[in-house]
């Protein structure tokens, strides 16, 4: 859990622990940081270091049917909140963090063969920062709870 450190809104702090995973290598269905992450597994972490993970490997699109439940804020754009990315809200296919209103940190670069860190690296496939809008298929922008940041 992110401690709760005086002079930092908590939702600070999250963004400073999210920045700590640029350069990790991508691995399709990565859920580990020491193996690689894919783009569910690099929010699910984050997410975890919030105490508002939900249960299990998600998806984006799972993540994103999750916190729409969950009542999320949505189009709040800023530090927090997740970028998801896809045709529609129903089939969406990539989910990123946003580390502010302009900017959000991906797992991107590789696909379903990117298995290791040497495809990862000849792909140059790896969690890296990115405008909100480097992609064109933006469908939705959620900003989760974070109640439990700081409670110990």
């Amino acid at each position: 859990m992110v401690p709760k450190k005086r002079g930092l809104p908590p939702v600070n702090l999250l963004v400073q622990y999210a920045l700590s995973f640029v350069g990790t290598p991508y691995k399709w269905g990565g859920s580990n940081s020491l193996e690689g992450l894919d783009c569910s597994g690099l929010v699910q972490s984050i997410l975890a270091s919030a105490g508002i993970d939900p249960p299990g490997d998600q998806t984006a699109q799972s993540l994103f049917d999750h916190f729409d439940k969950l009542g999320a804020t949505p189009n709040r754009h800023g530090p927090g909140s997740l970028a998801f990315y896809g045709q529609s809200v129903t089939k969406i296919t990539h989910v990123a963090f946003m580390l502010d209103t302009y900017r959000v940190l991906e797992a991107g670069g590789g696909g379903h063969l990117t298995l290791t860190f040497e495809d990862a690296a000849r792909q140059s496939a790896l969690i890296r920062i990115r405008k909100i809008n480097h992609r064109n298929d933006l469908v939705a922008v959620l900003r989760p709870s974070y109640s439990k940041i700081g409670v110990i």
